[in-house]
């Protein structure tokens, strides 16, 4: 069964079964919601001005392959400005947006790119200390309650950055060896799921310290792995449920 997502309801006096009731009222005036931003009003729900909060959601199914217009320091972090198509359709500020696999806020937005206001340990902990101008970065908007889950429940939520071992043609396809800090490797179980740059890939092989993935040709018509070469910095997000489990067992003692 998949997990539900719970709204978390900011209006004064309205029990949760009184918001359901709204929502569903919105969904029946033509009103959607969806996970898109962090926070984000339904604007004329039953015109009651209540704002449903989502925590943001991703598939790892890449919607398109940008390009970093700019990366550069600001008095406040880091400014990232990516040139995208496909992404921009429903754009508004505060939505977020999967960026190689890391959930980013939608600050600004023109008619062909979309800014974004990156930490300086966002920077650090990520494959995103490797971007430069001109770089090919994975888009995907996040998941609506109408959309297909095609992959699997991505976070956004960077686990660790992993370093592209092997990377070869075999055959029409093309093999994807990654390492990955050991202690990480407990999450990881042959024909389990990864997200490597944000996109959802059936793990082949695995060891302590690496896994493999195989690549159809579309994967590399549609995403950045078709610049990716041995030594290059990948973002990692492993299974969200094998961390539940062991997080579970933990407090068992087993």
């Amino acid at each position: 069964m998949w997990p539900r997502l719970q709204p978390r309801i900011s209006a004064d006096g309205y029990s949760s079964r009184e918001a359901n009731g709204l929502r569903r009222a919105g969904d029946a005036a033509g009103i959607r919601g969806n996970c898109r931003g962090h926070s984000r009003a339904l604007c004329g729900l039953a015109g009651r001005g209540i704002t449903v909060s989502f925590g943001a959601m991703f598939t790892g199914i890449v919607e398109e392959a940008g390009t970093v217009a700019e990366f550069a320091p600001t008095p406040r972090g880091w400014s990232l400005r990516v040139a995208a198509r496909r992404v921009l359709a429903g754009v508004a500020l505060g939505d977020s947006i999967a960026v190689n696999g890391c959930c980013l806020t939608v600050a600004e937005f023109d008619a062909g790119s979309l800014r974004f206001d990156v930490l300086e340990e966002t920077r650090r902990l990520t494959s995103f200390r490797t971007l430069v101008p001109g770089a090919a970065v994975n888009l995907e908007r996040s998941l609506r309650f109408d959309g297909k889950v095609g992959g699997h429940f991505v976070t956004g939520h960077i686990d660790v950055p992993g370093r592209v071992e092997v990377f070869e043609p075999r055959g029409a396809d093309h093999y994807l060896r990654v390492s990955f800090p050991a202690e990480f490797g407990n999450y990881v179980v042959t024909k389990g799921c990864i997200a490597i740059d944000g996109i959802s890939l059936t793990v082949a092989e695995c060891g302590l310290a690496q896994l493999a993935v195989w690549l159809i040709p579309h994967t590399l018509e549609v995403t950045n792995l078709r610049e990716r070469r041995v030594g290059d910095t990948v973002n990692l997000e492993f299974d969200l449920l094998a961390k539940h489990v062991e997080r579970l067992l933990r407090a068992r003692g087993t």
